[in-house]
């Protein structure tokens, strides 16, 4: 039965209309509750179930503001409706009706997790308006402080994330102008499978990544902040190239476990003095070089995946000659991949280049902000996928 009651006089001009569930076997019982409730003269919506599994279905097919609860149904009694009902409906105010002769049941139901409990027979319309608005309330309070608790707790992982994918650059000498974004895909989280790191070594040489790994969510992440950590534990004790991809596809596949994840990446070593870039391309695309002139990709070996065929260590270098000043963009597919603007035509490198070309590039920031700013509006929100972009600029002589 669902009953909904007007609006009528004064008190109810500024109310909410409070949707009511009355857990009740008692037919007569609950006619008295419906009763109550209209002289409130609280605007509401009732809904009655006679059993807990009747009022399992109501709760899932909507939500409802306040529960009325008998203590003694054919499926459940006790505290026991309480524990049950507040888990199936956590975030729902519970008042407890209890008999005459019921003298601790309502504290005991409080302490199950009601907000309030009434004793029948014993109920007036000011005391149940008044238990009504308080009860929904307090729930509500409630409900938005663990809101927020949640949200403090997941900033706080989600910055410890952060410190594992998105590193400070470790530069000493080089005079490489660092520049990183980074965008996760999922709705609502801060971090993805994404990462990306710059270190400069003992030698003088800058060693760059940017990798992707394959899903999304906290097992991609997780598998992430293991990469970039061993990167840069392994650029840091000597290891390059192919003998530096074996043992991050070696980690990989130790920390994957049973789930088929891989990951793509592009190592970079940038030689100052030489004026020269080193590229391995793990399953990743070509980076893009930008000269006085423009941006272009650069031509590459490619090798594969980390993970796809482990210990196959098929990586080819590629040494590239660098110009005077320029820049090297390295990035992850989520700035490539979504929609270019038209019904079912995807950006690509193509649309890509005629962007960071006709995009003003004096500030790097800048550049890359209103570069990402132009490709999340061709998408308009049709593809998300998590975007790192990093973007190493010089001036060598």
């Amino acid at each position: 039965m669902t009953a909904t009651l007007p609006h009528v006089g004064d008190l109810a001009a500024n109310e909410p209309v409070y949707r009511v569930l009355l857990i009740e076997d008692d037919a007569a019982d609950a006619l008295l509750v419906e009763e109550l409730l209209h002289d409130t003269e609280l605007r509401f919506e009732l809904t009655t179930s006679t059993s807990l599994a009747e009022a399992r279905s109501k709760l899932a097919a909507r939500a409802v503001d306040c529960i009325l609860l008998d203590l003694h149904l054919p499926d459940v009694s006790g505290t026991d409706a309480v524990t049950t009902v507040r888990a199936m409906a956590p975030h729902t105010a519970v008042i407890v009706l209890t008999g005459l002769s019921e003298k601790q049941a309502g504290s005991e139901a409080m302490a199950a997790g009601a907000q309030d409990y009434l004793v029948k027979g014993k109920v007036e319309a000011d005391l149940l308006r008044r238990t009504v608005r308080y009860a929904v309330y307090r729930s509500r309070t409630e409900r938005a402080a663990a809101e927020a608790q949640s949200a403090r707790l997941r900033a706080e992982e989600n910055a410890r994330l952060e410190r594992g994918l998105l590193p400070r650059p470790l530069l000493d000498t080089s005079t490489v102008t660092v520049t990183t974004r980074y965008l996760p895909g999922a709705e609502k989280a801060l971090l993805g499978g994404d990462f990306l790191d710059v270190v400069e070594g003992d030698d003088g040489l800058l060693h760059a990544v940017v990798g992707d790994v394959s899903g999304h969510g906290p097992d991609a992440a997780a598998l992430g902040v293991c990469l970039r950590i061993a990167w840069r534990s392994l650029v840091l004790a000597g290891h390059h190239g192919t003998e530096l991809l074996h043992l991050m596809e070696r980690l990989l596949v130790a920390e994957r476990g049973n789930q088929h994840l891989f990951a793509t990446c592009t190592l970079l070593t940038l030689d100052q003095k030489a004026a020269t870039a080193t590229l391995y391309l793990a399953g990743h695309h070509e980076p893009l070089l930008t000269t006085a002139e423009e941006t272009l990709e650069v031509p590459s070996e490619h090798g594969i995946a980390l993970g796809i065929v482990p210990g196959h260590r098929d990586w080819p270098a590629t040494v590239i000659p660098l110009p005077d000043s320029g820049a090297l963009t390295l990035y992850t597919d989520g700035l490539t991949e979504g929609h270019n603007g038209e019904a079912n035509g995807r950006l690509g490198i193509e649309g890509l280049l005629p962007l960071i070309n006709t995009t003003p590039a004096e500030d790097p920031a800048a550049h890359l902000d209103s570069l990402i700013r132009q490709t999340r509006a061709l998408n308009a929100g049709r593809h998300t996928d998590d975007l790192a972009v990093l973007r190493l600029g010089w001036g060598f002589r």
